[in-house]
């Protein structure tokens, strides 16, 4: 899949989103299913007939909780890949589905798995809604193999790595629902997942109210917690190094065409378990806040905008000053730094140095701070829709800055750094 981006969460002392990569395999699953074996001519290939009808059967029995027909399509000569597909199932049932299914894409294409029985290797794609959350499905690629015997086909062995990119992959998935959020947890506390709902539920509302003018949303949210920072880079594919220290990330696809489904808020339980109230409540209103400006956050938008935005939206109202929101900027000044530009997107990778990874994020809150308070918050967010509606990079800054502010790229960085200055003295 294309589009797929992943904007960071904060973390450590106060916190740092990023944005990450292409996520087309963020989200692989190739995990429960139920189903029968499927009737083939000895000898012969199967067909995409045959094997698609497997698929559905497969699918329907989760969407069932039919855990004997799921098992029926599972390879009854691999008991190992059975235990570990009774697993799946049983850890989906706590998941609110509302619906499951396989789309095959194509028979063949990468090496099968050696074992005895005539193997096949199929692509397909799952693609599945979380009932009450996702307004089009999911969708992720699946690799497997099938086995015949006996003249049926079953399923018999998947990509291991795929394995572990879906929570309920990582062991019994634990649900909570709150009143605007679905929190959903692996090797978690219950109680610990209900806070995380409560602080979910209360970021909703507060999002709301910090983009008025933007676009309407659906005012809902998914939190998935795996069980440790290890299991939480798995479901983003990516090395657990890139997110230590990391609170939370969303994941999503940018400038939604509202066809997308819901984004999903991943929380790194290692670094939000060490913050205090108000850095969890900031955290998840960061991540909150970009589920919503999704639809108008385009490639167009740059990171200091879309962080500096988020963050604005999380400290409004927390009674924050800049000292202590933006330490590692205050520092920085004190020492006789002033930034010269706004903060690039290269300044956001996590390969860079801290103290400059902090920095940038601390001087977009500030700049998305400087325009609410010297022309209104309205124009803030008319300025992040005029950015996102363009259609590449190029000009985009400095098109909504003239139509918006009335202001030239140069004449709102002079203003900025001396705002910045200002804050700091």
């Amino acid at each position: 899949m294309t589009g797929w981006w992943q904007w960071g969460g904060r973390g450590g002392r106060g916190g740092r989103p990023r944005v990450a990569r292409c996520l087309a395999a963020a989200l692989l699953v190739l995990t429960a299913s139920g189903g029968c074996g499927v009737d083939g001519a000895p000898g012969a290939r199967p067909g995409d007939g045959t094997v698609q009808r497997l698929l559905d059967r497969w699918a329907a029995a989760v969407r069932d909780h039919d855990e004997a027909a799921f098992l029926a399509a599972v390879d009854p000569g691999s008991p190992a890949y059975r235990q570990r597909q009774r697993q799946v199932f049983e850890s989906l049932a706590a998941v609110p589905l509302a619906s499951w299914e396989y789309r095959l894409v194509r028979t063949g294409g990468f090496a099968p798995e050696p074992g005895d029985g005539r193997r096949v290797a199929a692509q397909a794609e799952l693609r599945y809604r979380l009932d009450g959350y996702d307004t089009a499905p999911v969708t992720t690629g699946v690799r497997l193999t099938l086995v015949e015997r006996d003249g049926r086909w079953y399923v018999a062995a998947e990509d291991p790595h795929q394995a572990g990119r879906q929570l309920w992959q990582q062991g019994r998935v634990t649900a909570v629902r709150g009143r605007h959020s679905l929190v959903l947890g692996v090797g978690q506390d219950e109680d610990r997942l209900k806070a995380v709902a409560d602080l979910a539920d209360a970021a909703v509302p507060a999002v709301t109210d910090a983009w008025r003018g933007g676009q309407e949303w659906p005012g809902r949210v998914v939190v998935e917690m795996p069980e440790s920072l290890e299991r939480m880079a798995a479901l983003l594919d990516a090395p657990a190094a890139n997110y230590r220290g990391i609170a939370a990330v969303t994941t999503g696809e940018v400038g939604g065409s509202g066809k997308a489904p819901a984004d999903r808020i991943v929380v790194n339980p290692e670094a939000y378990g060490v913050l205090g109230d108000l850095g969890r409540r900031v955290v998840l209103t960061h991540e909150t806040t970009h589920v919503a400006t999704r639809a108008l956050t385009s490639r167009a938008t740059p990171l200091w905008l879309s962080e500096g935005f988020a963050d604005w939206a999380a400290y409004r109202g927390s009674g924050r000053t800049a000292r202590q929101a933006a330490p590692e900027l205050a520092r920085a000044v004190a020492s006789g730094y002033l930034p010269k530009n706004l903060p690039a997107d290269a300044d956001f990778g996590f390969t860079g140095e801290a103290g400059r990874l902090a920095g940038a994020y601390e001087e977009g809150w500030l700049a998305c701070r400087m325009i609410a308070e010297q022309w209104g918050e309205a124009k803030l967010v008319a300025f992040y829709r005029a950015v996102g509606g363009h259609s590449r990079r190029s000009g985009a800054v400095e098109s909504a800055l003239r139509a918006e502010l009335g202001v030239s790229k140069a004449e709102f960085t002079d203003r900025w750094r001396a705002y910045v200055k200002r804050e700091f003295r």
